[in-house]
């Protein structure tokens, strides 16, 4: 009678534990399917547009859906500007629209200036590419896979084959800082946290792995030979030449009515984090939006310039033009073609050019030749920039929130494939 007592004792227990787990994980797929439907739903670009028209409509039902908010594309074909335009909002709280003219930030779209800088010096004599990074920088000791590795080279950190590993999204969140907070000295700043890098993930030239370290690095570098602070030479060797006066390290006067606030949906995966790693930085919650304050970051030669789509254009145009834009030369047309063609290198064993790094550009194999890629991204911003040499043709998409990191190219595509 006791064994029985027990036994059914045990089987109530038994099958209460069974309903529990079932009432969790009824739960469990009923948040899941709460956040699915609240997720922002981005309309998935189409194959191809026919026109104008229809590249208008889709870019602008894409910023209807709410994600992203705003964004401006131009595009530039044999030097001449084809197509540029606004959609959405720039900021919509304060009743901003989005045009061409709208500051964005650049994010890491900024490594192609910072690589434009480093051929500049090799141009005037004062480096070479080949030469070992701690040629010029002294606090740089890495530890080597073997006792056999050859040393880094300034071409290695140009196209992310070093070796050195990329800062987790933790640290990035940490290195920024609020409007009005003084800047950081680059050379201090990477001499400070490069020894928690040191150690490579694979024998430098041997494979290639995106990582922000080796343009901080390469920041450092620049302020060496050219004796300016970083953020000096660029303005006064690419940016004040090229005329892209709406272009910067801060906001300045002339950019501040052109101003995109940052945003992200108020209610996705991300949003608890970003209230956690960088709360103070959220300026007001709008229609299911997060808007951000300015935010700088400091990892300057990586991450931080911030401008508009036409100026964007006028470093594209450069580029196209072989280095020189309105009597203004900012690379040789060597150097230029060294970007382009040069230093290519597979991930791993590809042996394919579906993907490969080069110098500054990812580097991606399209029927007419190369398409040179970077895009960038960071708090409340997604940017793109894509240019076919062989069809003398370029392409800039600044957006204030994230969510098309996976589409971008996608969006880019459509325009690509008209016939201008």
């Amino acid at each position: 009678m006791i064994n029985d007592n027990i036994k059914s004792l045990y089987k109530q227990m038994f099958n209460l534990k069974k309903r529990k787990k079932f009432v969790l994980l009824v739960f469990i797929v009923l948040v899941i399917s709460l956040v699915y439907a609240a997720w922002p739903k981005i309309p998935q670009p189409p194959d191809s547009v026919n026109n104008v028209a229809e590249l208008d409509a889709y870019l602008e039902k894409l910023v209807n859906s709410g994600t992203p908010q705003g964004l401006s594309m131009v595009i530039v074909k044999n030097d001449s500007i084809v197509y540029s335009k606004g959609f959405g909002w720039a900021d919509a709280p304060r009743n901003i629209r989005a045009t061409p003219q709208t500051v964005y930030h650049w994010w890491s779209i900024t490594k192609i200036p910072t690589a434009i800088a480093i051929l500049q010096l090799q141009e005037q004599g004062k480096l070479q590419l080949d030469d070992p990074v701690s040629k010029y920088l002294s606090f740089f000791k890495v530890k080597y896979p073997s006792d056999k590795s050859s040393v880094i080279t300034i071409r290695q950190l140009l196209n992310h084959s070093s070796g050195i590993p990329d800062a987790s999204g933790l640290s990035f969140a940490k290195w920024i800082h609020h409007d009005g907070e003084p800047s950081v000295d680059q050379t201090a700043f990477i001499k400070e946290v490069f020894p928690k890098y040191a150690t490579l993930a694979f024998e430098p030239g041997e494979n290639t792995a995106y990582t922000n370290i080796g343009y901080m690095l390469l920041g450092a570098i620049i302020e060496k030979v050219s004796g300016q602070p970083y953020r000096n030479y660029i303005r006064q060797h690419i940016l004040k030449p090229l005329e892209m006066n709406q272009t910067d390290f801060v906001y300045t006067k002339e950019m501040e009515p052109f101003e995109a606030a940052g945003s992200h949906p108020t209610f996705s995966f991300m949003s608890p984090l970003l209230y956690t790693m960088i709360g103070s930085y959220i300026r007001e919650t709008s229609n299911k939006q997060l808007w951000m304050k300015r935010v700088y970051t400091d990892q300057e030669p990586s991450s931080a310039l911030i401008g508009s789509t036409m100026d964007a254009a006028r470093l594209v145009r450069a580029y196209l033009n072989k280095g020189m834009l309105d009597g203004q030369r900012i690379l040789s047309e060597k150097s230029i073609g060294l970007m382009t063609n040069d230093s290519h290198i597979a991930k791993g064993n590809e042996d394919s050019y579906y993907n490969r790094q080069g110098i500054g550009w990812q580097v991606y194999m399209e029927k007419s030749g190369y398409k040179l890629e970077h895009n960038g991204g960071g708090p409340g911003f997604y940017t793109m920039m894509q240019i076919y040499p062989s069809d003398n043709l370029g392409l800039i998409l600044f957006c204030n929130d994230v969510t098309l990191e996976k589409q971008g190219w996608k969006v880019l595509r459509l325009g690509a494939d008209l016939n201008w």
